[in-house]
């Protein structure tokens, strides 16, 4: 029942992941890197702050947790750094590829390194015992979201070029898959800042919000990322106006509020579901893969309701269920074996 609870906790924060670039469809006449950085403040700097105080102890502090092990937290913020990248060129993909096809494959590969390198940095033996569940719980993760993939490729083929600036304005298959690679190799960084920022705890602390902390380490050194490259943009296209636009103001910082909450739940969810895993668990391991297929389910979802899957033919909706039913099965095989 734990583990169902745990799963249902993850699943409600993905969804909330996976919704939050519908409300960025919402804000008005401002250029990317202005929506961009805006959401990034409340999703990498405001709502990981307020998680983290709820690990705060009575009597305790912010400062103190994160004074425990100084290096720990640095190290985090570093990785943090790292998945920055990753972050920004996940924003790409989504531009390139769409919410569905460029989620899938990003995703997919964030699931893979996420997984199994921090199992491996902990001397994790893959081919035996928990190891080789927890690297065919991955293998079966990745296969389902390559027929994902697959899917979207037969979209593009059935499409006109018309149809597909239709459903996804700067469509661009080939950079657009260049760049959901790299985002999912350096967003896998993010697991990586959570196994470092480990020791961030302090007696006390909610075990339902004990890994908090650490994920505002992680955001905070992702925030600057994104701030170097979006204030650039910003000085390079001469868009800084958008930020004194007054009659949209309300509107567009009300709507980035919202996606930065809705991003920000996954890792909230995420770390609340753990805390129903065993410790040492193979579930507990292949959480960070859990919370990555759940993504791909529910931005595929999304991708549906926004009608980028329109007039594409029935073997493709055929074989993006296939895919689908794939991750559905990855996120119950390791408690069935």
């Amino acid at each position: 029942m734990e583990i169902l609870i745990g799963l249902l906790i993850i699943a409600i924060g993905s969804f909330g992941q996976s919704s939050s670039y519908v409300p960025i469809r919402k804000v008005k006449e401002w250029s990317w890197e202005s929506f961009w950085l805006t959401q990034g403040v409340f999703a990498w700097l405001v709502f990981p702050l307020l998680g983290a105080l709820l690990a705060v102890p009575a009597g305790g502090s912010l400062w103190q947790i994160l004074s425990v092990d100084p290096a720990a937290a640095l190290k985090a913020m570093a990785y943090g750094v790292l998945w920055g990248v990753g972050g920004l060129t996940f924003g790409l993909s989504m531009r390139y590829l769409g919410v569905a096809l460029g989620q899938s494959i990003a995703l997919g590969t964030c699931a893979a390194f996420g997984t199994l390198i921090p199992a491996l940095m902990v001397g994790t033996d893959l081919f035996q015992g928990a190891g080789l569940i927890l690297l065919l719980g991955v293998c079966i993760t990745l296969a389902g979201i390559a027929v994902i993939g697959y899917a979207g490729g037969l979209r593009a083929q059935n499409m006109t070029e018309e149809e597909r600036k239709a459903a996804v304005k700067d469509f661009a298959l080939s950079k657009g898959l260049l760049v959901a690679l790299l985002s999912g190799v350096m967003s896998a960084c993010f697991a990586l800042g959570l196994d470092a920022g480990a020791p961030l705890v302090v007696d006390g602390a909610s075990e339902l919000f004990k890994t908090l902390p650490a994920t505002l380490m992680v955001t905070c050194g992702g925030f600057l990322t994104n701030a170097i490259y979006c204030l650039y943009q910003n000085g390079k296209n001469k868009t800084f106006g958008d930020y004194g636009k007054k009659e949209v103001m309300v509107n567009n910082l009300l709507f980035c509020a919202l996606a930065g909450l809705l991003w920000y739940s996954q890792f909230f969810g995420l770390g609340m579901g753990k805390s129903y895993f065993a410790e040492g668990s193979v579930m507990l391991a292949f959480s960070w893969s859990i919370l990555m297929s759940l993504n791909v389910l529910f931005s595929n979802f999304w991708g549906i309701v926004l009608k980028e899957w329109k007039g594409v033919s029935r073997k493709t909706i055929m074989v993006l269920v296939v895919g689908m039913g794939i991750l559905i099965f990855s996120l119950l095989f390791p408690n069935l074996v």
